[in-house]
C-alpha cells in the first residue's frame, strides 16, 4: 500500500477524501472519520519509522490523544500528539522531524514530549491533560511504552479522583454557563455546551475513574450525531469549527438527510439533552460513589431525612422513603417533583427510575392532591426547571402530560426565541410564579402559562389547537368546568395584549372595545379575571422568550391597554390619551416660537428621544433618518400630534440605544435635522453612505425575507400595515419615506418594535377612501413601494396596476 510521502502529500490526500463526487458528497461523516484516522495514522507510523522510531524495547513511542486519539477527527481538527520516551537523548531532534513538516504544511498541531514519569505527573496536575491522556492511543513506535503509561495514568486517575472531584465538578459546571445549553441555543457549541462532546468526555473520565457505568445507549446515539453534525459543519466551514449557525444548518441536515435545520435542531436538542442529563447525573453519582478513606470511611451513613410524605432526603438527594408506593399514593410522583424544585436538591436518578417503572398512569380527573402537587411544582419558579427536565428525561412528564410530546425539543421559527418550544413553556411558568399575587387566580395563570404554546408543532394556528389542548388536559387535571373555560380562553387569546398594543392606536376607543368584546365583553367577572391573567401571561410570555423581549416600552403599552379594558369592563370612561410630559411640551413650544425642528435626550441605554417639528408628510421619515444617521437603533417609536391656535406641531418620542459609543449630543441631532427640512442635507444619501460603512460584512443569507400584512382598523376605518422583516440601517425612514411621499398617504400613527435583528413596524395608514380606508387594489401597490424599501427583491405591480 502506497501512502503520502510528505506532510504536503498527506494535505492533498486529506482533500481528496472531501472533493464531492457528481455535486455530492464522498464519504459520509462517520466513514470519513474513518478515512481520516486511518490516513494521519499511516503517515504517522510512516514517518515514524523513517527517521528511526524502533519498535518494541526501544524505549520511545508516538501516541495520539485528543480526536485522533478518540478516533473523532473531524476534516479540520487539529492533531494532538505525545512523543514518549524513556531518557532518550536524541528525542528534541526527533521530536523537531515530526513536528516540523506538519507546521510547514499547514497543520493544526498541538504536541508534547513526556516520559513515563513526566505524563504522570502532568496529568495529576493539569486537568486538561488528564483527560487527554486517559485517550492515549499508540500510533508506532514502542508499543509496551505507551501501554505502560497509559495504564499508569488511568490509575493514578483512579487513586487521585477523589481530590480532583471538586474540580472537575466545578469546571463541568463553568463551562456550562460560559457557552450555554447545545439543546436551547439557536447557534450551539456542539463541543464545549452543555450536552456537548465535552461532556461525554467528561462520562467517559468518570467511566474510567470506576465512578460511573459505561454511557448508556441513547448517550452513544447522542454522541454520534453529534459528531456527525460537528464534521459536516467542518467540512462546510471549511475550516474549524464547533458553533453551528444557522447558514450552515440547512446545508448540515440535507447532507445528513434530516430534512431542514429545524429538523436537524430538533434532533441535536433531544441528543444535547440525554448527554446533558447523563452528565448531571453523572457527576451526583459519582460523588456518591468516590471512596471514603480514613475517619471518613469509619463513619456511618448519613440518616434519612424525612421532607414530605413518602419523601426523603439521602446524601443530597430526594429519594423515596423506604415504604412510599406510587401504586397507593397516586400523587407521589408530583409530591417528590415539588419537593425537590421547593428545597433545590435533585431528584436521585435511581428513584425517578423507579418512579418511571411503577407509577401508574393517574385516573381522569386527577384525584385532588395530586392537583395540588402539580400547582405546588410549577409554583416554586425556578426551581422547576431542573425537576421538569429530568422527569422529561425519564418520561414521566410525558405520562403526566401526554400532549407534550409535540412540543419536546420542537425548535422556535421566531429568531427572538432562544429556547425550544417545551424549555419556552416551562420558563414562562417559571417567570409566571413571581406573578401570582397579581391575579385572582394563580393556579390558572401557573398552568394557562405551561401550556400556552402547547398547540404548536401541529400544522395550524397554535392559539386555536392550544386552547382545545388545553380544556382537554384542564378536564383531566380536575379543574371545574367554568376553571376549564377561562383556561381555553387564556391559552387562546394568549397573543391578543402584546400585538394589540403593540400594533395599534391605544387612544381609539375601537381598539378597546375590540379587546373587551373578544374577553366576553363588558360586566363578566370572568372577562375581567382573564384579562388580569392575560396581562400577566403577556409579561411572563415576554420575559421567557429572550433577552429584550420584555422592555419598559412594551410593559408601559400592554399596562396602558390592560387599564382601558378593565376600567371599560367597569362601565367606566376610558382614561383620556396620555398627556405629553412637560419636556415634550416645552419643545412643541420651542417649534412654535421659531418654526425649527427641537430635539431633546433623556437616558442612555436605552435612551428616549423627543423630536417636535412642524407638523407636515415626512416628519417620521425625516426624524428616523437622522437619528439612524447618528448610530440610533431604534426600538420604539410613537407619533403625537399637538394642536392649538398657534398650530400644528407633531412630537414623536424614540426609545433608542446606540449602536456604539455613547448618545450624540441632542444639538448635533437638531443641527442635523433642520439641514434635512431645509434641504441642504439628502437622507438617502447619507443614510447609503453609512450602510456601505457598517452593514454587516457577512449578512445572514438565511434571514427571512419581509412580509407584509394587512388589517383593518376598527377605530377609525382606515387600515393598519404590518411589516416583518430583518433590521437595517435606516430601514424605519426608508419605509416611512415609502408610505408618506412615494405612496401619498397619512400616518395617524405608529408603533416600531425592534428586537435584535428582527423588526415588527406597524403603521395606521390613511388612505384617500372615505375615512381614511385603503382600496384593496392600491395596497398591492404600497406593499411593493414598503417591501422594496425593507430590501426585499419584490415583484413590479402588473402594468396597468394603480400606482
Amino acid at each position: 500500500m502506497t501512502g503520502p510521502a510528505s506532510a504536503q502529500d498527506l494535505v492533498k490526500a486529506r482533500g481528496v477524501l472531501l472533493e464531492p463526487v457528481d455535486g455530492r458528497r464522498r464519504l459520509a461523516p462517520e466513514a470519513l472519520r474513518t478515512a481520516l484516522v486511518d490516513l494521519h495514522d499511516f503517515w504517522l507510523a510512516g514517518r515514524a519509522a523513517a527517521i528511526g522510531i524502533g519498535g518494541t524495547g526501544s524505549g520511545i513511542a508516538l501516541a495520539a490523544v485528543g480526536a485522533l486519539g478518540r478516533r473523532e477527527l473531524a476534516p479540520h481538527s487539529d492533531l494532538d500528539l505525545v512523543l514518549l520516551h524513556e531518557a532518550r537523548t536524541d528525542v528534541d531532534h526527533l521530536a523537531e522531524q515530526i513536528w516540523y513538516p506538519l507546521w510547514d504544511a499547514g497543520i493544526g498541531l498541538d504536541h508534547s514530549v513526556r516520559t513515563p514519569g513526566q505524563a504522570v505527573q502532568v496529568a495529576a496536575t493539569d486537568l486538561r491533560a488528564a483527560f487527554g491522556l486517559l485517550e492515549l492511543r499508540h500510533i508506532a513506535g514502542d508499543g509496551e511504552l505507551t501501554d505502560r503509561v497509559h495504564t499508569a495514568v488511568r490509575t493514578a486517575w483512579r487513586s487521585g479522583v477523589r481530590g480532583r472531584f471538586d474540580e472537575i465538578a466545578d469546571g463541568a459546571a463553568d463551562r456550562w454557563r460560559r457557552n450555554g445549553d447545545v439543546a436551547h441555543r439557536v447557534e450551539p457549541d456542539l463541543k464545549n455546551g452543555h450536552g456537548g462532546l465535552r461532556d461525554v468526555q467528561l462520562i467517559d473520565a468518570l467511566a474510567a475513574a470506576q465512578l460511573l457505568d459505561r454511557p448508556a445507549a441513547d448517550v452513544a446515539a447522542a454522541r454520534m450525531l453529534l459528531l456527525d453534525v460537528r464534521t459536516e459543519l467542518h467540512r462546510l466551514a471549511g475550516r474549524a469549527r464547533d458553533v453551528l449557525r444557522a447558514q450552515d444548518a440547512d446545508e448540515a441536515a440535507t447532507t445528513l438527510e434530516l430534512g431542514d435545520r429545524f429538523e436537524l435542531a430538533r434532533a441535536l436538542s433531544g441528543a444535547a439533552r440525554a448527554v446533558a442529563f447523563a452528565a448531571e447525573v453523572g457527576l451526583r453519582s459519582a460523588r456518591v460513589a468516590l471512596p471514603r478513606r480514613g475517619l471518613a470511611a469509619l463513619r456511618r451513613p448519613p440518616v434519612r431525612r424525612p421532607l414530605d410524605s413518602g419523601v426523603v432526603e439521602h446524601m443530597g438527594e430526594v429519594v423515596l422513603a423506604r415504604d412510599a408506593s406510587a401504586a397507593r399514593d397516586p400523587a407521589l410522583v408530583l409530591r417528590v417533583a415539588a419537593t425537590a424544585a421547593r428545597t433545590g436538591l435533585p431528584v436521585a436518578a435511581s428513584t425517578l427510575h423507579r418512579l418511571s417503572e411503577t407509577a401508574p398512569e393517574l385516573k381522569e380527573p386527577w384525584p385532588r392532591d395530586a392537583l395540588g402537587e402539580l400547582l405546588s411544582l410549577l409554583g416554586t419558579g425556578r426551581g422547576m426547571i431542573d425537576v421538569v427536565e429530568a422527569m422529561d428525561r425519564t418520561g414521566l412528564w410525558g405520562r403526566l402530560l401526554p400532549e407534550w410530546g409535540a412540543v419536546r425539543d420542537l425548535p422556535p421559527r421566531d429568531r427572538a426565541h432562544v429556547w425550544t418550544v417545551d424549555r419556552h413553556l416551562v420558563e414562562t411558568c417559571a417567570q409566571s410564579a413571581r406573578l401570582t399575587t397579581r391575579v385572582g387566580r394563580p393556579d390558572l395563570l401557573l398552568v394557562g402559562a405551561l401550556l400556552h404554546d402547547i398547540g404548536k408543532g401541529r400544522g395550524a394556528d397554535h392559539s386555536v389547537v392550544g386552547a382545545d389542548l388545553a380544556r382537554q388536559i384542564g378536564h383531566r387535571l380536575g379543574f371545574p368546568a367554568a376553571d376549564v373555560d377561562v383556561l381555553g380562553e387564556l391559552v387562546r387569546h394568549h397573543l391578543l395584549l402584546p400585538h394589540t398594543a403593540t400594533r395599534r392606536d391605544l387612544d381609539d376607543p375601537a381598539t378597546v372595545e375590540r379587546v373587551v368584546d373578544t374577553l366576553g365583553g363588558a360586566g363578566g367577572r370572568t372577562s375581567a379575571l382573564l384579562l388580569d391573567l392575560l396581562a400577566a401571561l403577556a409579561e411572563a410570555d415576554s420575559l421567557a422568550t429572550g433577552p429584550g423581549v420584555w422592555s419598559p416600552w412594551k410593559q408601559r403599552l400592554i399596562g396602558d391597554l390592560a387599564r382601558r379594558a378593565r376600567a371599560l369592563m367597569a362601565g367606566e370612561p376610558l382614561p383620556r390619551p396620555t398627556e405629553l410630559g412637560a419636556e415634550a411640551r416645552a419643545l412643541a413650544a420651542a417649534v412654535r416660537a421659531d418654526g425649527k425642528p427641537q430635539v431633546s435626550i433623556t437616558g442612555d441605554r436605552p435612551a428616549a428621544v423627543a423630536v417636535a417639528m412642524p407638523h407636515a408628510p415626512g416628519t417620521l421619515a425625516a426624524a428616523a433618518g437622522v437619528l439612524a444617521l447618528h448610530s440610533l437603533e431604534v426600538h420604539a417609536a410613537e407619533i403625537r400630534s399637538v394642536s392649538d391656535a398657534a398650530g400644528d406641531v407633531v412630537v414623536h418620542e424614540f426609545t433608542v440605544t446606540p449602536r456604539f459609543g455613547s448618545m450624540p449630543d441632542p444639538a448635533l441631532v437638531r443641527s442635523d435635522l433642520v439641514r434635512v427640512v431645509a434641504g441642504s442635507l439628502s437622507l438617502p444619501e447619507a443614510l447609503a453612505r453609512k450602510e456601505r460603512d457598517y452593514a454587516p460584512a457577512h449578512p445572514d443569507p438565511d434571514a427571512p425575507a419581509p412580509r407584509v400584512l394587512w388589517f383593518d382598523d376598527e377605530a377609525s376605518g382606515g387600515v393598519v400595515l404590518e411589516l416583518r422583516g430583518t433590521d437595517r440601517i435606516g430601514l424605519l425612514h426608508r419605509v416611512a419615506s415609502a408610505l408618506e411621499q412615494e405612496c401619498g398617504l397619512g400616518l395617524r400613527w405608529a408603533r416600531v418594535s425592534t428586537l435584535g435583528a428582527s423588526v415588527v413596524d406597524s403603521f395606521g395608514v390613511s388612505g384617500p377612501g372615505p375615512g381614511g380606508a385603503l382600496a384593496a387594489d392600491r395596497r398591492a401597490a404600497v406593499e411593493h413601494a414598503v417591501l422594496t424599501a425593507a430590501g426585499a427583491a419584490a415583484a413590479r405591480p402588473t402594468p396597468g396596476e394603480p400606482t
